[in-house]
């Protein structure tokens, strides 16, 4: 080898070593750079300081005296500013002393975003250190700077009724506080009143007053509702006891809009994570029910945040937004008719929901039993909470959107697809013997019952007396691919466009009829069909509507127009349903007489869903049904279920309770 090829040779190892020893580098401060920014993510500030230059340690013993200062002024500013996802971007490692990076990080204010700054490091022991300053902390800062974070609340987005009458809104409350230095002067005597008047543990109230170090200091107790006028009257004689207004979430009196409107209460760290870069805290209030869940975008408000820095009394912003308010949102609910409603219902576990047939707006929609927004804002009464216990909180079950076996508020449906189908000839009578029958001996012992033995029974008898063997033959005969098509025309199994969670409704578990028994019962209303209170509701607000389903509509401010759903019902048959409808109520053999109310032309349905583990199964409960709708006047329609109702007469004790409320409001229109 000539003398050339060796030096060749030698220059590029040299070469090589040099670039590998500049790329261990290049690791080594990208490594560096990594570590802190990841730390930062972790709040690890302890490991931090270990990180630190002796020069930058030296800074900070002499500057915060040591260790725990450093991590207490990191962990009150990034706490209060509420920093995460913090990234660190490495512009070039040219120089090894001094990296050009970008930097951004989530803040309660947003995404802060800082350009062009550098991190000074040092080599110690082989290792890369970093050079500390305030400016790691927010760029800009110096020695002796304070970081401020100011918030400024914006308010919460009001829900209002029909009529503009405010459902939930911001308001006041009563604080109950007491004053130690006088309230102490008969304390025992006093714990014993107090506990008394706000139905609370005397326990609560004395473990409140040991806590408190401070005599000078007012004691909270618990956030009084706007309407407990009494109690307040009461409180202002206990000496000692202090009554101040603070703003808080007020809901409209009472439990009939509980399940409706929900409720906000203090964010959770689990609702705090699923929200990231969303501008809530660890102190932020978040829908935690109902609508108010439901509408969260929409009704919260944005708090503004001033974070700045504080030198020597000299603001010098570091990053600002401005308070906005939450928008307000109008329902299509009618105050009165959903209290009138829930009153009637009497705490009976179910629901009901009320349409306008023509506009599709939802006028009510009641969960039975429910409880009262307010005291979810304010506090719960040893009362309450043994009410609540005792019901295994049935109140916060929301049965307006549970999916039901609708029994034989389906028979609306088949008769309209028999109808359609040419299936169901009026004129034509069905010859039926006793009061079981089955399709054949395939059955084996499975029959289908009914309970009046009519021997001929034409679609009139059969809606009036609610023959369950005619609807389950004319079911078999119309077939599982012209049944299911049909029930989609009522929504049946398909998505309704709603502002309200609601449970999905099923023609069958499969979605398929393909068992000649389950197709039987399913034409009466049993099987595996499922509806909510709103597809009932819908279905016969048909018969008011020449046929067709409006689009429900609960949120009017922002649906604002009426549109047709489904066209259900042919107009040529709709003349003969309301008849065939209209007796259930004007027969005086009909089951749903009791609901008749002169002067007014109602069509309707009740309905008996049976609960069963099989049919032999004698122990199993009932569910009952009415659904009414108003033909000439408001166009109301009305569907109630009531659950647990096997030792009750659907027509006697559910059927005058829809015509109280059906009374009640029409005469008001």
């Amino acid at each position: 080898m000539n003398i050339k090829k060796i030096i060749l040779l030698t220059l590029t190892i040299i070469m090589s070593m040099f670039v590998l020893i500049g790329c261990n580098k290049e690791n080594e401060l990208q490594t560096t750079i990594n570590k802190y920014t990841d730390l930062l993510n972790e709040n690890n500030y302890d490991e931090i300081y270990e990180s630190l230059s002796k020069k930058s340690k030296e800074y900070i013993d002499s500057e915060y005296d040591g260790k725990d200062g450093f991590i207490n002024k990191y962990s009150a500013i990034y706490s209060a500013m509420g920093v995460n996802n913090v990234k660190i971007e490495i512009k070039d490692l040219k120089n090894e002393s001094s990296i050009p990076v970008n930097m951004s990080m989530n803040t309660i204010a947003g995404d802060l975003k800082f350009e062009d700054l550098n991190i000074e490091l040092v080599k110690e022991d082989k290792n890369y250190k970093i050079l500390w300053n305030e400016s790691m902390i927010i760029p800009g800062m110096i020695q002796g700077d304070k970081v401020r974070v100011k918030i400024t609340n914006g308010n919460r987005g009001r829900i209002l009724d029909r009529d503009g009458n405010l459902l939930a809104y911001n308001g006041d409350v009563n604080s109950i506080n007491i004053d130690q230095r006088i309230f102490d002067e008969h304390k025992d005597e006093n714990i014993i009143k107090l506990a008394s008047i706000l139905d609370i543990s005397e326990e609560y109230i004395k473990d409140k007053l040991d806590k408190n170090t401070n005599k000078e200091q007012l004691v909270f107790i618990v956030k009084l509702s706007k309407y407990e006028d009494e109690k307040i009257s009461e409180l202002n004689e206990v000496p000692g006891v202090i009554v101040q207004r603070v703003i808080s979430r007020v809901y409209a009196n009472g439990e009939a809009f509980g399940s409706l409107l929900g409720y906000i209460g203090s964010i959770t760290a689990e609702e705090l994570e699923k929200n990231p870069g969303k501008g809530y805290t660890s102190t932020s209030q978040i829908g935690k029910n109902g609508l108010e869940q439901v509408y969260e975008e929409r009704l919260r408000s944005k708090d503004g945040v001033h974070i700045y820095i504080d030198r020597n009394g000299e603001q010098i912003t570091v990053y600002k937004t401005e308070a906005s308010d939450g928008e307000d949102i109008q329902l299509a609910i009618d105050s009165k008719l959903q209290e009138k409603i829930y009153k009637e219902m009497d705490k009976q576990k179910g629901a009901s929901i009320a349409m306008d047939s023509n506009t599709g707006e939802v006028l009510a929609m009641v969960s039975s039993p429910s409880y009262d927004s307010n005291t979810l804002v304010t506090y719960k009464t040893k009362t309450i909470a043994k009410e609540w216990e005792e019901s295994n909180k049935a109140e916060f079950d929301n049965r307006a959107n549970n999916s039901y076996s609708p029994g034989s508020t389906m028979k609306l449906i088949t008769a309209a697809i028999g109808l359609e189908n040419k299936v169901i000839n009026p004129n034509e009578k069905m010859d039926i013997q006793g009061l079981s029958w089955q399709n054949g001996s395939s059955w084996g012992d499975y029959a289908v019952s009914r309970v009046k033995d009519a021997k001929k029974v034409g679609l009139y008898e059969a809606v009036k007396y609610s023959d369950n063997i005619y609807f389950a033959d004319k079911a078999i005969k119309i077939g599982s691919e012209r049944f299911i098509e049909g029930s989609k025309k009522f929504g049946i199994g398909e998505d309704i466009k709603f502002e309200y969670p609601m449970a999905k409704s099923q023609i069958s578990n499969n979605g398929e009829l393909n068992d000649e028994i389950l197709l039987a019962d399913t034409g009466y209303g049993q099987g595996q069909v499922l509806t909510t209170p709103l597809n009932i509701t819908m279905a016969y607000s048909a018969l008011a509507n020449e046929g067709n389903i409006m689009q429900p509509r609960l949120v009017i401010s922002e649906n604002t127009e009426a549109k047709i759903y489904k066209e259900a019902i042919s107009k040529e048959y709709i003349s003969e349903l309301k008849k065939d409808f209209i007796g259930v109520i004007n027969d005086s053999d009909g089951s749903g007489y009791l609901a008749k109310i002169d002067g007014v032309n109602l069509a309707g349905k009740t309905g008996t869903a049976e609960i069963k583990s099989s049919k032999d199964d004698e122990n199993g409960n009932e569910n009952s049904w009415f659904v009414a709708v108003d033909l000439d006047n408001s166009k109301v329609s009305i569907s109630m279920v009531m659950e647990d109702m096997k030792d009750k007469s659907t027509s006697k004790y559910l059927v005058p309770k829809v015509k109280n409320i059906l009374e009640n409001y029409i005469k008001k229109q």
